[in-house]
Order: C-alpha cells, then structure tokens, then sequence
C-alpha cells in the first residue's frame, strides 16, 4: 500500500522535502525510483541523498508491502535487524514478536506491539511477495 513520505517513519522533513523535489512522493515511487544500485546513484546525484540512506529508505518502503505491516512496525522491524523483505521471510515470528517487544520498552516507537499471530502473518505474507529491489 503507497503512503505519503511523511508518513514513513525514519525520513526527516529536509530528506523528503528534497525526494519531493525529485518527483517523489509517496512510498511507491520511492520503491520504483531506488530499486537497483544504478538507480540509486543517479537519485543520490539529484538529491544530495547517499546511496546507501535511499537503500535504507527503499526497504522501509518495500516493507510497506507486506500487508498488516504499517511504517512504525516497518521502522521497529528495522531496529531488531529486519531491514528487508527478504530477511523478514526467514524469521522466527516468536523470537522477532519477544525482540520487537523488548525494542519498544525501550523506544516507545509504536503504541501497540504485534503479537507473535500478526508477525507470523507478516512472514508469510513476506514469502509470497516478489523482489522488487535488487543490492549489486
């Protein structure tokens, strides 16, 4: 599901102000526009934005893919070492659900926590989704 850059958790207004500068504005076309290494060098010479933050915020959006999965979950997944779609196909939802808990008492990121049902959710539903950003 698209969402506005000022709704993905982790963008500063100055990064989206200057991805808006760019013709981007929502987390679609954030994807679209920062799926290949390629494509990220040649955003990072308009915006002034390195490579290596678009891929970051390229996996926050691509997570907004996975259906359940909202930006402040997206963000929380990148805190216990999720940081991509790919990775959260392989995890164990009751050992991410217990770190995803723990990461929230102490960064107050989200209001309610998943249960180990919702994450296990989002790693199925992580399965079925095809790549759409690619790291070489």
């Amino acid at each position: 599901m698209s969402k506005s850059l000022k709704k993905l958790d982790g963008l500063d207004p100055d990064v989206v102000d200057r991805l808006r500068a760019a013709g981007i504005r929502t987390s679609d076309k954030l994807l679209e526009m920062t799926k290949s290494a390629k494509d990220r060098e040649a955003l990072s010479q308009k915006t002034g934005i390195t490579p290596r933050e678009l891929l970051r915020f390229a996996n926050l959006a691509d997570k907004l893919r996975v259906k359940g999965l909202g930006a402040g979950y997206a963000e929380l997944l990148c805190r216990v070492g999720v940081d991509t779609v790919r990775e959260l196909k392989y995890r164990n939802p009751a050992k991410l659900a217990a770190a995803m808990r723990q990461e929230n008492e102490q960064r107050k990121l989200v209001r309610l926590v998943p249960t180990e049902k919702a994450v296990g959710r989002w790693v199925e539903a992580a399965k079925k989704l095809p790549p759409k950003i690619t790291y070489r």
